[in-house]
């Protein structure tokens, strides 16, 4: 929905979202109220006393929930009184952070205190060297990757048999998770057990290109070669991780055989791509080496987190990007009046996922933590929370609706509906919400634009999704193999280096040694001068 103010600028809750992941970056990390609590009870001997008070009181009735999620992935609250969310089905509005709402409902619902500790990671991987040197958590966020290693290593709680009851109207998230991202958990698996047993989605997404079409035309940028076209020659980015880059890697080099008609039409499609984009064969991954060797020389940059900045100042003209992130600088550039476009690759893209998983090391045996646990789950699961949390973090909440109605349909509409039917479009989600709706109830009407923006970066079409494939978890072996690749591809790569560059390398060390050695002599003349004297 759309809004104006008094100057006639157009106002959209992308705009408004925006607002509150400012807000969220300003927030302060728990290092930074870690160290203000450590000093107010240095020198406030009040202050002091309070907190044994609290604790006290804590360990005699009180759960205690220990949370760690991704940094900025939660709604913080708040929310001014203009940013209201005005929906057919009622308004939703962020006071408090969602966990403090969380802590409240617990109490009203079940009857018992529960207070949760909230701290955030950066990485999947900062966040597994935190397990391994003893952090305590009892819920955490990771990514599909991470969770399957958790998996495998035995880390991880199973859900109880009670939260997937679907005739328990507290269940919210069994009730209410998209019947595409259930169907994809309940089918995929690890060593024999499939993700859902475990996992309980929060967001998902895609990768592609955000790109600047008064540049780059959507053909250029509907592949994963654009990061070693020499036409965009230091004006593209890829992303500084070597899963990221492994992926786009593999379909560059497949890309004949990925988007051949006897490969798309073959029956077993999705399993044949799912396998082509997982080969951790010797060969491949050399292959892989030498590719992102000459993307290297091609691109501006490997980045995390500056490709957005990139893009919006102009420094750069595409950018490989999670469909999250494109979306947040899709809405920061349109406030400098350029308009960025997102394309999903024609070769495949990587669908991925994060979500919350419960640790034998927090949850242990305590049947009343667990429960706490599972509740927390279907709290953000709740219609109305997923839109805050998307809202605030411009990310694509797994909640379709399901059984407690259509807010998050609803909140589609109040954000890329077209109210004017001219240049307005058919744009059919129904795999998401409903596979089995035959009456059109989930085809928005949007505008046409959005088709190639933030809606289409939100939720791809059907045809994307059908072209998308999960990158597995490796085994220890195959991970030593494809780091030390990507050492080679980040560092310098000593098999590249040609005949005369090792002829240079080799005067220069003999020349090296040759100076020490007459330096030494030297030395030692002096030596000899200085006895004789």
């Amino acid at each position: 929905m759309r809004t104006f103010n008094s100057f006639g600028k157009t106002i959209t809750a992308a705009d408004r979202r925006k607002t509150f992941r400012a807000f969220a970056k300003k927030a302060m990390p728990k290092t930074l109220v870690s160290s203000l609590l450590v000093l107010t009870t240095a020198f406030s001997p009040i202050a002091g006393e309070l907190d044994l008070v609290e604790t006290a009181e804590a360990a005699d009735d009180t759960i205690i929930l220990r949370v760690c999620n991704w940094e900025e992935y939660m709604d913080l609250g708040g929310w001014e009184d203009d940013e209201v969310i005005d929906l057919e089905s009622g308004d939703i509005f962020g006071e408090k952070a969602l966990y403090e709402d969380f802590e409240d409902w617990y109490y009203e619902t079940y009857g018992q205190k529960v207070k949760v500790e909230y701290s955030c990671f950066g990485t999947n991987e900062e966040l597994y060297n935190m397990l391994t040197l003893g952090d305590t958590y009892d819920l955490v966020c990771p990514s599909e990757y991470m969770i399957m290693k958790l998996m495998s290593e035995d880390w991880l709680v199973p859900y109880s048999d009670g939260f997937f009851d679907e005739t328990n109207e507290n269940n919210y998230y069994v009730r209410n998770v998209s019947p595409f991202i259930e169907e994809t958990l309940s089918t995929h698996e690890i060593n024999g057990e499939y993700w859902n047993k475990y996992m309980a989605g929060y967001m998902w997404g895609i990768t592609g290109i955000l790109y600047n079409p008064n540049e780059m035309t959507r053909e250029e940028a509907s592949t994963w070669s654009v990061l070693n076209n020499p036409d965009f020659y230091r004006q593209v980015t890829i992303k500084d991780n070597v899963r990221d880059s492994y992926f786009a890697a593999m379909a560059a080099l497949k890309a004949d055989l990925l988007t051949s008609d006897e490969f798309i039409n073959d029956e077993n499609y999705s399993d044949n791509l799912m396998a082509e984009m997982n080969d951790v064969s010797d060969e491949t991954i050399e292959s892989i080496q030498d590719y992102l060797q000459d993307v290297k020389n091609n691109v501006y940059s490997f980045e995390t987190d500056s490709g957005k900045a990139d893009m919006i100042t102009g420094k750069v003209l595409g950018n490989y990007q999670w469909s999250g992130d494109a979306v947040y600088a899709m809405d920061q550039a349109e406030e400098d009046g350029l308009y960025l476009e997102f394309a999903v690759p024609e070769e495949c893209t990587n669908m991925w996922f994060d979500g919350w998983v419960m640790l034998k090391n927090g949850i242990g045996q305590d049947s009343a933590k667990q429960q706490a646990a599972e509740a927390f789950v279907n709290f953000l699961s709740m219609p109305e929370n997923a839109v805050r949390n998307m809202y605030y973090i411009g990310y694509t909440s797994v909640i379709s609706g399901g059984m407690d109605g259509d807010v998050i349909y609803e909140y589609l509409e109040w954000n890329y509906g077209a109210e004017d039917e001219e240049d307005a479009v058919d744009y059919d989600l129904t795999y998401f919400f409903d596979p089995e709706d035959t009456t059109g109830e989930y085809i928005l009407t949007t505008y046409e634009e959005q088709t190639k923006r933030q809606l289409y970066a939100q939720y791809p079409l059907e045809d994307v999704i059908n072209r998308s494939a999960i990158m597995e978890y490796f085994d220890s072996d195959v991970n030593a193999k494809i780091n030390q690749m990507w050492i080679n591809v980040r560092c310098y790569n000593l098999r590249n280096v040609p005949f005369w560059g090792w002829i240079i390398i080799l005067i220069a060390f003999v020349a090296m040694i040759s100076f020490f050695v007459y330096e030494k002599k030297n030395t030692i003349k002096a030596e000899k001068a200085d006895k004789i004297r």
